[in-house]
């Protein structure tokens, strides 16, 4: 019978993995709590509905779809947004605001796998929702910021790259396009980064026929600066845009992580339902893909059927990020490390073995021992593969006086405690 491989696209965790994962989910859920969000989880699938409705093109040419016994149309969730969003709308009269929400849940796109972009992932979310201060999305910034300077990350590192789709709205307006081609306009250049120059000039040429608009729109794609913009902006709804921006650039380098910051208008975001500012998380070099994204989404609560709320959020994904980290040498050896390992050098010992295992354990902490009742030589085998810190060893001279040796297994070093010494303080 022919082995069984995994899914082209998705990961087995083994412990080694494993560690890192939760690593790294820790790291996410630290710097959530320490923001002030609260945690919330959803089903994995949902009606197909709830995404071809409200979240464009990009998501729905992506969804791992299926049709249950009762035939119902559902969906493999590939972004929890619209969950958010859904279940913020079932009680939104019970709910206090803002509602700060984040989770951490395993999602799923039908797409050709690639570095950084895998068909299963993890992805972490931050929203607010019920807030159209500019500081709510200073909060969502902030807190992305704040977990990749946890694990190590600077501003040399990592930069956040901010624009607002409202502006380039009313900009696009202004510079001859119809509202109906503002959706296909902001697909397209979210595409730009990912394709070759000469692919997306094709891709330009049949989304945007005329030739006189492309070139207005390279041209505005090429600005550098909000000073810039202002220049541009001769409409009140660009000008509004503008100052939004301006006033959330402020709250950022108030709270210290306008080194992080920085302008770019090509940032627009692929998905349909954004409606004001707009942010990706890159690393400096560029040299790989998004690691986070995220903006204002305003209309979104209420195109799936609830009331006009305000709401702002990001994702992160686990993939780009642990390349990034691996590439700084930031992942340090998550296994996890055994506080200590008994071993017994007679078999007649093991019971004694057994009851300073269960014993150390009640106390909380990490221990084992070999399952064999085997000579030392094989005992003192498994430690090493472990990761053990420490190396108790029972012997029945030491055992007549309440005592054990302790081997520290990174230096070698060896000492000799009582019984009663090492259970009340875990001398390892």
């Amino acid at each position: 019978m022919d082995k069984v491989a995994a899914v082209k696209g998705t990961r087995d965790f083994y412990p080694e993995q494993m560690a890192v994962r939760n690593w790294i989910f820790d790291a996410w859920r630290a710097a959530s709590l320490r923001n002030g969000f609260e945690e919330y989880d959803a089903p994995i699938f949902e009606y197909l509905q709830l995404y071809t409705q409200k979240s464009g093109e990009e998501i729905a040419a992506q969804l791992f779809s299926l049709t249950d016994r009762g035939g119902r149309e559902l969906a493999i969730r590939p972004e929890i947004t619209p969950t958010l969003a859904r279940m913020v709308n079932q009680k939104i009269n019970a709910l206090a605001r803002p509602i700060k929400w984040f989770s951490i849940p395993r999602l799923c796109r039908a797409e050709r796998p690639q570095k950084g972009r895998l068909r299963e992932f993890f992805q972490w979310n931050v929203d607010i929702i019920g807030s159209d201060e500019v500081l709510a999305d200073a909060e969502c910034i902030y807190t992305a910021v704040d977990f990749l300077r946890s694990v190590g990350l600077k501003d040399n590192d990592i930069v956040v790259k901010l624009s607002s789709r409202s502006m380039l709205a009313a900009l696009l307006l202004s510079q001859g396009f119809a509202p109906k081609q503002l959706d296909t306009v902001y697909v397209l250049l979210d595409k730009r980064a990912k394709v070759p120059e000469d692919k997306f000039g094709e891709m330009a040429a049949e989304q945007i026929p005329d030739a006189a608009l492309r070139d207005k729109l390279l041209t505005l794609q090429a600005v550098q600066s909000l000073e810039e913009v202002e220049k541009l902006c001769n409409s009140d709804q660009a000008q509004t845009a503008l100052s939004q921006l301006s006033d959330l650039f402020n709250c950022l380098n108030t709270m210290g992580i306008a080194a992080f910051c920085q302008f770019d208008i090509t940032i627009v975001r692929g998905l349909a339902y954004y409606t004001g500012p707009v942010y990706e998380i890159f690393d400096c070099s560029a040299e790989l893909r998004a690691l986070a994204g995220g903006g204002r989404y305003d209309n979104l609560l209420s195109g799936l059927g609830g009331s006009q709320v305000p709401a702002t959020g990001f994702g992160m994904g686990d993939v780009v990020l642990q390349i990034l980290l691996e590439e700084k040498g930031l992942i340090a050896s998550q296994n996890n490390k055994l506080d200590a390992f008994v071993v017994a050098t007679d078999k007649s010992l093991f019971d004694q073995s057994l009851q300073l295992t269960g014993a150390l354990r009640q106390k909380g902490f990490k221990v084992d021992l070999s399952y064999k009742q085997s000579g030392l030589g094989k005992q003192l085998k498994q430690p090493a593969a472990q990761r053990a810190a420490s190396v108790l060893i029972l012997g029945e001279e030491t055992l007549n006086e309440n005592k054990v040796t302790i081997k520290n297994m990174a230096s070698g070093e060896q000492k000799t405690v009582s019984l009663d010494t090492l259970l009340e303080k875990g001398l390892f």
